[in-house]
């Protein structure tokens, strides 16, 4: 066999990627039917990860390109080692960041949603989000993500959609989700509320301010929200006022004139901070409102939902409250109720998305409840019997407690325990057009009769929840849509059909409503890992395994392995106010993506940050071009050679494939483990160290100066290190290895891709 003149020049990834690429998904390869690397009975153990979806909202960034890197190394292994492997892609509709971006550019053209109207409003959001889509789907194949692109699914398409309305109605029967007023999360700018999870805090330096609250000094770095409020707080232990008891009233005289104050002890109260005194203002803040509704005490709007004050204000009435705020101070200087300020430094409350302050606000919202008990319908969970009773929370905490899920690194635990023991009902409503509508209708009992028994309150109005839309006239759907980690977190059963068909038109669920085993739910579901960041272990972690819990009484993954943020050389996380964002496709058009991988992996234990450089990569790039120089020399030196094992194989050849075979076991143990870090970094040092300088430089020599049989042997053993050596570095440099295999393999070889791992069974 002659050398293929490509190798005459270094490796071109920029033309090897898309050709390699192309052959993969024109065979098939990455659905697991095809069964290429698989047993054809349907016992062949089964490996599935769910894609974490990237958001619809402009193009991945280098922490999604780590987590297709880590994801691809697991899935390409686990195919290598006849399992039937899916990789199950997909993307998210992210409410609240897509209509944002879509606001913002109509904005520039002088355009507000509201001049469009929903339904037209709604038709440029999915446009975009479209657009987004392709852009992402083609960065996730320069990755080499080798994912099932025939069970691609989307968290707002019409599959999803069903699911989301059947958990819906099912925990809304179970009394799990109810509507409620309660205090939530407000964005003024987003004009919508968000979760706890989606806040960022800023540190501000403002100012504090001591004010005169009759006989008390409060301190406040909000006077603009003070107009309406009329209970004292202090703590029942506190000496300083043991003289005012609790219910008792005086009267004061307070910004907009004299007021009737009650006296109000609690135990929450912290005694060293400021005078140990305080009043509160239930509607606009979480820890006041919680204090108001122990003692059934009146709550107040002072702020409207566009971050202005509303007429209790009186003569600030309808000013913002940031331009509100000097004016008030000045009112209460003119009345002697200003004692002093100081400089103060505090965290402000701000919307991930759209950069808005939040301001607390009541309102009527759809939460679910953490802490309801509940009839568990089913149960496949160790330690929890179908028809007990439970609350989310306890589902929550017992999957990781009983090691049923276990995280990586377990350090992460801790983390997990202490987010759900502070959990609080999980507000799901948000007044945005974009997302999935709640599957909620109502109708006036005035005009219309009951129907299908759906309950009236008592101001008449007829609520129906339901899958699909009431029958008859004058229902009107809830204009709320769904907090997008809902949706998200049916991900891992969601996207293989339930409560439908999987994507093959196999049905998800048998006539008495337990899992067909011969679907893809059956077969690939719990998912047998769930790859992503840290950073999100709350937001869509904890929600998959409390809706999966919930609804199959199952866990959604055996494994959560948590890889860290990726960050700039300095160690600085990537930010455009830094201007050291790293767009991963110039590094592959740049360097390879064979060579961005490796870089990522290298070194990067679990759950820890990396520093990101382009010497880095560079460094990987001259690796694979010793790989291909390396497969250069191994090609001129063996064209004659047919791959058998000669029988007298040399005492140093048989060590050296000893040694390789100690390397083997040792790489693969590695990735078993998880320590993809060690195996690649073991890798790298022996086809650079051991393969080129060591081995090459040895036979080199005997295939100048030794005989026939040592040359055989040699020969024998650089061919058989080199197609070693490329099945063990496929999954982490998937492209080149499969160039040079297509140059190695012999006739009765498959692609590398589907060749079998050397201690596969």
């Amino acid at each position: 066999m002659r050398v293929p003149e490509k190798y005459l020049k270094p490796y071109d990834h920029t033309q090897a990627e898309p050709t390699v690429y192309r052959k993969w998904e024109s065979s098939r390869y990455f659905n697991p039917d095809t069964l290429a690397a698989g047993d054809s009975d349907t016992q062949t153990p089964s490996f599935s990860i769910v894609l974490p979806p990237p958001n619809v909202t402009g193009t991945l960034h280098t922490g999604h390109a780590l987590g297709l890197t880590i994801e691809d190394i697991m899935v390409r292994f686990h195919r290598m080692n006849g399992n039937k492997t899916l990789w199950l892609p997909g993307t998210d509709h992210a409410a609240i960041a897509t209509q944002s971006k879509v606001e913002k550019e109509l904005a520039k053209d002088g355009v507000r949603k509201h001049d469009l109207g929903r339904d037209a409003f709604l038709e440029k959001v999915r446009e975009f989000a479209q657009n987004s889509h392709d852009t992402i789907v083609n960065q996730v194949k320069k990755m080499g993500a080798s994912v099932d692109w025939s069970r691609e699914a989307y968290t707002l398409d019409e599959q999803r959609s069903v699911a989301v309305r059947t958990v819906f109605k099912m925990m809304y029967e179970d009394g799990l989700i109810y509507r409620g007023e309660k205090i939530v999360n407000w964005d003024p700018k987003g004009q919508t509320t968000i979760s706890d999870d989606e806040i960022v805090y800023q540190e501000e330096k403002t100012k504090f301010y001591y004010l005169k609250y009759g006989p008390f000094t409060i301190g406040t770095a909000r006077p603009e929200t003070k107009f309406g409020d009329k209970y004292v707080v202090m703590h029942p232990d506190d000496k300083r006022y043991e003289k005012y008891k609790h219910g008792d009233t005086l009267e004061i005289e307070w910004i907009n004139g004299p007021i009737t104050t009650t006296i109000i002890k609690d135990e929450s109260i912290d005694m060293e901070f400021g005078t140990g005194v305080m009043t509160i203002t239930p509607w606009h803040s979480a820890v006041d409102f919680q204090i108001a509704e122990k003692h059934k005490l009146d709550k107040e709007q002072i702020i409207d939902q566009y971050g202005k004050l509303l007429p209790v204000a009186q003569e600030f009435a309808g000013i913002k409250i940031t331009e509100a705020r000097e004016k008030i101070l000045e009112k209460l200087k003119e009345k002697g109720l200003f004692i002093k300020e100081e400089d103060y430094t505090h965290n402000i409350a701000t919307a991930e998305r759209t950069g808005g302050i939040i301001e607390p606000q009541i309102m009527k919202q759809w939460f679910i409840a953490v802490d309801t008990p509940f009839t568990l319908r089913t149960s496949h969970l160790d330690g929890i019997k179908s028809g007990a009773t439970v609350t989310l929370k306890q589902l929550m905490r017992h999957v990781v407690e009983k090691g049923l899920t276990e995280i990586l690194p377990e350090r992460f635990e801790k983390t997990y325990f202490h987010w759900i023991d502070n959990l609080h009902d999980w507000n799901i409503s948000r007044q945005i057009w974009f997302g999935h509508q709640i599957p909620v209708w109502y109708r006036s009992t005035n005009a219309h009769g009951r129907q299908n028994g759906t309950p009236s309150d008592s101001r008449g109005v007829e609520t129906y929840v339901g899958i699909e839309p009431p029958e008859g006239n004058g229902w009107e759907q809830d204009p709320d849509t769904l907090d997008t980690w809902f949706s998200s977190g049916l991900w891992t059963f969601s996207t293989l059909g339930w409560p439908l068909d999987d994507a093959r038109g196999k049905p998800t669920l048998q006539p008495d409503g337990t899992i067909n085993p011969e679907s893809d739910l059956g077969i690939y579901h719990p998912t047998s890992v769930l790859e992503t960041g840290y950073d999100i272990l709350f937001f869509w972690v904890a929600r998959m395994i409390l809706m999966t819990t919930y609804t199959l009484g199952t866990i959604p993954f055996k494994t959560v392995y948590l890889h860290g943020l990726v960050r700039d050389k300095n160690g600085r996380k990537m930010s455009k106010s830094l201007g050291n964002i790293i767009d991963p496709l110039d590094l592959i058009e740049t360097y390879g993506t064979d060579a961005l991988r490796m870089s990522f992996i290298v070194g990067n234990g679990p759950g820890n940050d990396l520093n990101l450089s382009e010497d880095k990569i560079r460094a990987y790039r001259k690796f694979a071009n010793k790989l291909w120089n390396i497969t250069r020399f191994v090609l001129e030196q063996t064209e004659e050679t047919d791959d058998t094992k000669p029988d007298n194989l040399s005492e140093t050849d048989t060590a050296y494939i000893q040694e390789l075979e100690t390397l083997t076991a040792n790489v693969t143990n590695q990735i078993k483990e998880f320590k993809y870090h060690f195996a690649s970094d073991n890798l790298y040092h022996y086809v650079w160290h051991t393969f080129a300088d060591i081995i090459l430089e040895q036979e080199k020599k005997i295939l100048s100066e030794g005989n026939e049989t040592e040359k055989t042997s040699a020969r024998y053993t650089l061919r058989h290190i080199l197609r070693t050596s490329l099945i063990l570095l496929h999954p982490f440099m998937p492209f080149i290895t499969e160039e040079i295999w297509q140059d190695i393999k012999r006739e009765d070889d498959r692609d590398l891709i589907v060749t079998r791992w050397p201690l596969s069974k």
